[in-house]
């Protein structure tokens, strides 16, 4: 968007600027979801494999769905680590629309895994349009529930189990956690959602700001939304399981952690999550990252405010899944 630079964080905007563009400006264009999804495999086929880190141990687990189908997870565990660890199930970003490899993130997945001494479990979870909600939740809750009735035999410590997603990966994470705790499971330690994509209803302040417009626009997340919920957008027919921001009781969720952007179309309903949550009586770390864009910390992850704001993120992390 011209004119932002001024406003964004130097680092951050110099990461901007080097970043090629959509024809509006922004980084992201999602009026031709099957287009973008070439596109990106083209770019990652250019791209030499990260060469495996020997600390972590990966595998694939594959879990059956009720239709015969199989749900994808694969597992990154600090190696060597013979005792029961605690995991983080984690739902990646994409709008719900992009991203169905999750090995494409090695990288990432890895160093959080062993950053944070824990089981990185990332779900390979339906995407829209092809999968309409729920069909993404009820994919984080059948890797959830797996993982808490097989931790014996990933060596996951069931109790110490926390949720977390990024971006489009957030409406997954939060559903889970309303599934779970309306169907009575044991409950996760944690949810996290970091810069999360909530509310189809796109009310928030922050969605009419074009000064927020700097990863997609507005129209990109109505997009995203058309693909998620197909005929129910723009009705009063959608379910929290399939759009968590329109939830009513969010009483008896898991401590969370919300992290936002200045600059950012979801801003404000990710902020507006945290503060029903709090009114709820759930314990809430809420950040407001000043002067940064949606996903500054992958975008541009070796800035200060990315940092800063992974030294956050993982310090909630370690005190809710270690205790």
């Amino acid at each position: 968007m011209p004119g932002i630079n001024d406003a964004l964080d130097p680092e951050l905007a110099t990461a901007f600027a080097a970043m090629p563009k959509a024809a509006n400006g922004t980084l992201l264009d999602l009026s031709d979801i099957p287009g973008l999804r070439a596109r990106m495999r083209a770019a990652r086929a250019h791209l030499a494999p990260a060469p495996a880190d020997p600390r972590v141990t990966i595998e694939t687990l594959r879990i059956p769905r009720a239709d015969r189908t199989e749900l994808e997870v694969v597992l990154y565990r600090p190696a060597g680590a013979g005792h029961a660890l605690p995991a983080l199930v984690w739902f990646h970003a994409g709008a719900q629309v992009l991203g169905d490899n999750a090995r494409d993130d090695d990288a990432y997945h890895t160093a959080l895994a062993l950053d944070l001494g824990r089981v990185l479990a990332a779900v390979v979870y339906r995407l829209a349009p092809e999968t309409p909600a729920p069909g993404a939740a009820e994919d984080g809750y059948l890797a959830y529930t797996h993982l808490v009735e097989h931790a014996a035999e990933h060596r996951i410590d069931p109790h110490r189990i926390g949720l977390a997603g990024a971006s489009g990966g957030g409406a997954p994470a939060a559903a889970t956690a309303l599934m779970v705790r309306d169907r009575h499971a044991v409950r996760p330690c944690s949810l996290s959602l970091l810069y999360p994509m909530l509310d189809d209803r796109l009310e928030s302040p922050s969605s009419f700001e074009a000064v927020s417009e700097v990863v997609f626009t507005r129209t990109d997340m109505r997009l995203a939304w058309a693909a998620v919920l197909g005929d129910r957008l723009d009705t009063d027919d959608v379910h929290p399981y399939s759009a968590p921001g329109r939830a009513t009781d969010l009483a008896g969720l898991p401590d969370t952690f919300v992290a936002v952007a200045q600059f950012d179309v979801l801003r404000d309903e990710g902020i507006d999550f945290a503060r029903r949550l709090t009114a709820a009586g759930v314990p809430v770390d809420l950040h407001l990252y000043a002067r940064a864009f949606h996903a500054w910390d992958r975008f541009a992850a070796t800035s200060a405010l990315a940092r800063s704001f992974e030294q956050t993120w993982h310090a909630f992390l370690r005190r809710s899944l270690h205790g």
